[in-house]
């Protein structure tokens, strides 16, 4: 069957009427056989039927906002909703505009931790698997259309979904743009726990939008191999043997070197009739660089420097400078106190090592399963140590309470500061400015009332898309009815949202004589893709014109498809019934 037939059947079935959700997903499940490649039972999701009716929108809490007196700090945001809402309202303000993407979801262990239309998925479910990758599948796919051209995404994961995470990241991503598995040693001890086998690790998925246009790793101190736990004037080393097993015996590379101490050194002969060792350096090597050696007798070391730049990772993260899952739950305690109130946080030096893969310090990053709210903790951490203004996007429900007891409280004592357990005073990191989301919904009919209710919802997501928040009370010096007409500026993007298109005219006239520095983003409110071009056309080198809530729709279409039609015309018989009933 050619992509083309199958194309056509799917929409067909998408288009019968009457089916039920079950019923509807068998017979897609019947044309989508694969000769390779990862197959399941796609099960149908709440929060995606909710989709079929009703449109997410973004709604600031504004008394949540922690706003920063530096006016260069950067924005985040924290977003606490469904995360197929939130992504759905994200592919408006950010498609192809996210650098990295970071995920840590549930690993689907059957021990409940993952929900499934509001039930836990436990370990007998039959459909266990297939639940989660219907989950993941819907989620992914949003993801890839926000990253941008050189954008990445790291996912965190186990073995008991990670062989079926890559082969579904291999369809949706592409094949060619997998670039790594890391291992991350998660725990330094597990045997307690395991049947057989201690398992103390788990991975981290790493794929490119476009690995043809990625550069990563490439300015940051990248060798993993060795841990570099000393320092000097010259900087970070370790130190490495002088003598060594298996270089191939040279007598004139085994003689005796005197330390500073008087001592004398010798290379160790594990078999004195049988010498195998030598030393790395020779005579003139040793008296040349005398000041490089380090003596713990009975062994001579040589500082091993860390060197900057140009080093490939490896794919094994196992030392201390990546945390362990204790570490995340010692530092989320040490913030907020409560050990017990987060389970198996990550810790922000495995996320600001991820966050470091390029040397560009000014990109956007996205987290929709945020949990404790690391990524955001190691963004602004990331920042303060080199001056950079990288901006985090956090998305996460608010079940027991996470979103605002957890991911808001911990990132908010995290900017104004705070005080460990132990009374220790923690300075905030206050150049950051937070700001609080909820999704909200609009009905998707597209009926003059439910338009004109999404235009004006949309404030909000317009200033997350243009990164502008500064309301002014006037344009061009007139007052404006904030019902009609609103004008942001920060004096880097002016933005101007005409709510009722009979203002068009008088906005045109302010224009006319306003002397502009930079275009005008104009949202204006319309029926059709017809921005009002028209009558803007004496100032079009003033303004970039949009037309709302058009633009939202086709942006929200690209994600979750067409409408769904109804089932209009009832069973006859049961109509038949009915009337009988009724006589």
């Amino acid at each position: 069957m050619t992509k083309v037939t199958r194309a056509s059947l799917r929409s067909k079935i998408e288009s019968i009427e009457g089916l039920t959700n079950e019923e509807r997903s068998a017979l897609l499940n019947l044309i989508n056989t694969k000769k390779y490649g990862l197959v399941w039972e796609d099960k149908p999701e709440e929060a995606e039927e909710r989709l079929q009716d009703e449109l997410p929108v973004l709604e600031e809490v504004k008394e949540r906002a922690l706003l920063s007196d530096n006016s260069a700090a950067p924005n985040h945001i924290l977003i606490e909703g469904d995360n197929l809402h939130a992504l759905t309202a994200l592919s408006y303000t950010h498609a192809g505009k996210i650098d990295v993407i970071y995920i840590d979801p549930p690993y689907n262990t059957g021990n409940k931790d993952f929900i499934y239309n509001d039930k836990y998925v436990d370990s007998e479910d039959e459909f266990r698997h297939s639940k989660w990758l219907s989950f993941m599948s819907r989620r992914l796919k949003i993801a890839k259309k926000l990253l941008s051209e050189k954008g990445v995404m790291f996912i965190s994961i186990d073995d008991n979904e990670q062989a079926n995470l890559k082969l579904m990241c291999d369809e949706i991503f592409g094949e060619n743009n997998f670039i790594a598995n890391f291992i991350w040693k998660s725990k330094s001890g597990g045997a307690n726990d395991a049947s057989s086998v201690a398992t103390d690790h788990e991975y981290l998925l790493l794929y490119a939008n476009n690995k043809q246009n990625v550069s990563i790793f490439n300015d940051i101190y990248a060798t993993v191999t060795t841990s570099y736990n000393r320092e000097d004037e010259k900087g970070k080393y370790s130190l490495d043997r002088l003598d060594k097993q298996n270089l191939g015996y040279l007598e004139s590379l085994d003689f005796p070197i005197e330390g500073p101490d008087g001592q004398i050194y010798v290379v160790e002969h594990k078999d004195p009739n049988n010498k195998k060792a030598r030393w790395r350096w020779g005579k003139d090597t040793v008296n040349e660089r005398y000041d490089e050696l380090v003596f713990k007798f009975p062994y001579v070391y040589t500082k091993n420097y860390q060197k900057k730049g140009g080093q490939k990772p490896r794919t094994v993260l196992f030392d201390e400078r990546f945390g362990r899952t204790r570490t995340g739950s010692t530092e989320l305690k040490k913030i907020i106190g409560n050990q017990n109130i987060f389970s198996y946080p990550k810790p922000s030096v495995l996320l600001k090592f991820l966050l470091s893969i390029s040397a560009n310090k000014k990109y956007t990053i996205l987290d929709f399963f945020a949990g404790s709210g690391t990524t955001l903790h190691a963004t602004m951490q990331l920042n303060n140590e080199d001056g950079g203004r990288r901006q985090c996007i956090l998305v996460t429900n608010n079940e027991n309470n996470i979103c605002e007891d957890v991911t808001y409280e911990r990132n908010k004592r995290v900017i104004n500061g705070y005080t460990t357990p132990k009374g220790e005073q923690v300075e905030g990191l206050h150049d950051n400015n937070l700001r609080y989301y909820k999704t909200n919904f609009v009905g998707r009919k597209h009926t003059n009332r439910n338009m004109r209710k999404l235009m004006e919802a949309s404030t909000d997501m317009l200033c997350i898309k243009n990164d502008v928040y500064k309301k002014q009370d006037k344009f061009g010096g007139r007052k404006l009815n904030k019902n009609v007409v609103r004008f942001f500026d920060d004096g880097k993007t002016p933005m101007l949202i005409i709510y009722n298109e009979l203002a068009v005219e008088k906005i045109v006239d302010v224009l006319i004589t306003m002397q502009v520095e930079r275009k005008i983003k104009v949202y204006v409110f319309s029926n059709s893709r017809y921005a009002y071009d028209d009558d803007f056309m004496e100032v079009a080198d003033k303004v970039e014109l949009c037309a709302l809530p058009d633009a939202i729709y086709r942006a929200y279409v690209e994600v979750i498809g067409k409408q769904r039609p109804k089932q209009i015309i009832e069973d006859a018989t049961a109509n038949d019934e009915t009337s009988k009933g009724r006589a």
